[in-house]
């Protein structure tokens, strides 16, 4: 590999934020790292179209959930980012009117035979999101090519520090039981499954609220 590893650990490390103009580039990042995870796998549609159903989801998830509320981060040669949601954004997608409202996203990504799965996905991470002022890392990812270099673990913890800076807990759902250490060295403790029946492991994990210590790497 041509890349540095201790240049893309800092870039990792010292993560800028995402805004608009970004858009397209993260949504091509998060849909190439996405492509085969475990629930991604078991909801998203089968065949060529999956690829480009992945971004459209992304670009709307980014575009419309995210980027707006200032918590998105990137490494500056956008080899890994963080899409993280603060205590003040709205709850996560649920409920039978927000996924009519949503019905042709769905279809979309899922295809008509797998629809229902995706819809009881969403309704379990619905049900199961914690009520408590928190900081929701909702996905973060790292490119493909650049996987099994500890990117991720510098970007999430350069980016968990935004949590303990405003004194408040930190939750994610885990898709994929590889990265459970990575969640672990950085404070994130699982607590059960809330994957519909039939569905790979989705496990939810939270983060006790820390006092922040020294500076953060990410700006303010």
């Amino acid at each position: 590999m041509s890349e540095d590893r201790h240049a893309l650990l800092a870039a990792a490390s010292a993560p800028r934020r995402a805004n608009e103009s970004d858009t397209g580039l993260l949504s091509r990042l998060f849909a190439a790292a996405f492509l085969t995870d475990p629930v991604f796998d078991w909801i998203a549609r089968k065949g060529p179209k999956r690829a480009q159903a992945l971004e459209k989801f992304f670009f709307w998830l980014l575009k419309e959930r995210a980027i707006p509320f200032g918590e998105v981060w990137m490494s500056e040669d956008a080899g890994a980012a963080a899409a993280w949601l603060p205590p003040e954004a709205p709850p996560s997608v649920g409920g039978f009117v927000e996924q009519m409202r949503l019905l042709p996203l769905f279809v979309r990504l899922c295809g008509v035979p797998r629809l229902m799965r995706g819809s009881a996905m969403a309704d379990a991470m619905e049900k199961n999101h914690p009520s408590e002022r928190h900081f929701y890392l909702a996905f973060i990812a790292v490119a493909p090519r650049l996987q099994g270099l500890g990117l991720g673990g510098a970007l999430l913890e350069a980016t968990v520090a935004r949590a303990d800076a405003n004194a408040v807990p930190a939750y994610l759902e885990n898709s994929n039981p590889r990265n459970t250490k990575l969640y672990e060295r950085c404070g994130f403790a699982a607590k059960r499954n809330i994957a519909p029946r039939g569905a790979p492991p989705l496990i939810a994990m939270w983060r006790p609220a820390r006092t922040a210590q020294g500076s953060s790497s990410v700006s303010q």
